[in-house]
Order: C-alpha cells, then structure tokens, then sequence
C-alpha cells in the first residue's frame, strides 16, 4: 500500500514537467515560438548527450559542484556553531545580534564587487559569496532552534545532574535539531543559486559561466542545455537532504507520523 501511495506520487508529480515539455516541443515544431530564442527540446538534449559523451558537462558541473560543496559546508559548520553559541552565551548574542538583525534582509550579492577586487576574479569571490549569502538563515534558525528548546526540559537534565557539555550534546542540540536541518534546507538553494550567479557575473568556468557564454555566442541550446542540468542538480541535492533528514530524525515524531 505504501509502494503503491509513492508511485502514484511520483506519477502525478511527474504530469506537469512532462505537459511542459511537450508543450515547449510542439510550440517550437510548430513554430509557435521562434526556435532561435527557444529551441526545441529535442535539439536541447541531443546537445546535452553530445556534451555527456565529450565529458565537457561534467566538468562544468563538477567545478560548480565543488565551489557549491565548499561553500555550504563552511556555512553550515560556521552558521549552526555561531547560532548555538548566541543562544547559549550572552556576549556572543549581544554582539552578533545586531549584525544578524542588519545582515539577513540584506542583499548580500551587493558584496560581489567588493570581494571580486579583494580576493580576484577566480574561485575565492564565488566561495566566500555562497558563505555570506546562506550563513545568515544557518544562525538565524539554529538560533531560534536551540532558543526554543522546552525549559523544563533542560531544567529536569540539569537536576538530573548533567554536565554543561552533556546538557548541550545530549539535550538541547537533539530537541534543537530539526529546525537546525530545517535551516540547513533553506540556506542549500541560497548557497546554489548564489555560486550560479556570481559563475555569471564575475565569469570563469561552471555552469552559469557557460550560461552567460552560450548568451554572447547567440547558441541558445546551450543556454537551456545549462538550465536543465541546474534545475536537476537542485533537484538532486534537496532530495538528498530530504532523505538525510528522515535518516537523522528517524527518531522524532515527524518522521514517525510519516511511515504511519
């Protein structure tokens, strides 16, 4: 009953992705739509095999990947740290929570140009612009997180005679946890979309680099070829934080209201 209710899932999120797709290829057969400005799928793909076999695909999605990689295990490592100590330690809240107030509406892309003349044009401006741009939602969540740990909770630990250490590893960041990953899930796209624009603007290898070539060179295949293999990269790496949520909280109500 359960294989059955996922397959039926799949195939009904699966509908509109394939009415698109026939719907771009009949318009662009048809010559609804010019085919310079949208090429047919069909052209698209054969595109993408032909890259698929050269290897050149892999490559530019491998140095996207890596500084995508870099970039949020920095954030994660820095965010969810920082968020914990401002809500543990009254000096660290006091002096981050201003920056952190100031920090997450701001458009943190307006900083590109000033890393670009700090670090260059290569890999390091991309990377530290990833960290800024999805460190903010890390703290912010594992902040609020760890904030609205059950008081009576940590209370009943503490008379139990726990350690501050055992309290922390064994209490608050366990009870704090799902909306640490919940954080972690919101800062993933920020992170990618952010290495995909700044592969754009400040040009270089990858994906949005090729994007932004392909744009110059009129070869729209290539464009869209791009944009595929980003949307499915997305794709991938949310489910694969989807999965890895379930296995980390297989304990928690959540994930055991789900396998009812």
């Amino acid at each position: 009953m359960v294989a059955q209710r996922k397959i039926l899932n799949i195939l009904m999120g699966a509908i509109l992705p394939l009415a698109v797709i026939v719907l771009w290829e009949v318009a662009t057969r048809e010559r609804l739509v010019s085919p310079f400005l949208l090429p047919p799928f069909s052209r698209v793909m054969v595109r993408l095999w032909q890259d698929i076999v050269s290897g050149e695909i892999f490559s530019l999605a491998g140095q996207t990947f890596l500084r995508l990689a870099i970039s949020y295990s920095v954030a994660v490592v820095v965010g969810v740290t920082l968020g914990i100590m401002m809500a543990r330690v009254r000096f660290v809240r006091w002096v981050l929570d201003p920056v952190i107030s100031i920090g997450l509406p701001t458009p943190k892309i307006a900083f590109l140009p000033i890393f670009i003349l700090w670090f260059g044009v290569f890999d390091t401006p991309k990377i530290v612009m990833a960290i800024v741009a999805c460190i903010f939602p890390l703290i912010a969540g594992t902040w609020s997180g760890t904030q609205g740990v059950d008081k009576y909770l940590v209370w009943s630990a503490q008379n139990l005679g726990a350690t501050r250490r055992e309290l922390l590893l064994h209490v608050i960041f366990p009870a704090a946890l799902p909306q640490i990953l919940t954080a972690m899930q919101v800062a993933l796209p920020i992170a990618f979309i952010v290495v995909i624009v700044t592969e754009m603007l400040s040009g270089g290898s990858g994906l949005g680099g090729s994007m932004i070539e392909g744009a110059r060179l009129a070869d729209t295949a290539r464009v869209f070829e791009n944009l595929i293999v980003i949307g499915l990269m997305g794709f991938a790496f949310l489910r694969a934080l989807q999965i890895l949520r379930r296995r980390i909280l297989a304990w928690h109500p959540e994930v055991l209201q789900e396998k009812n």
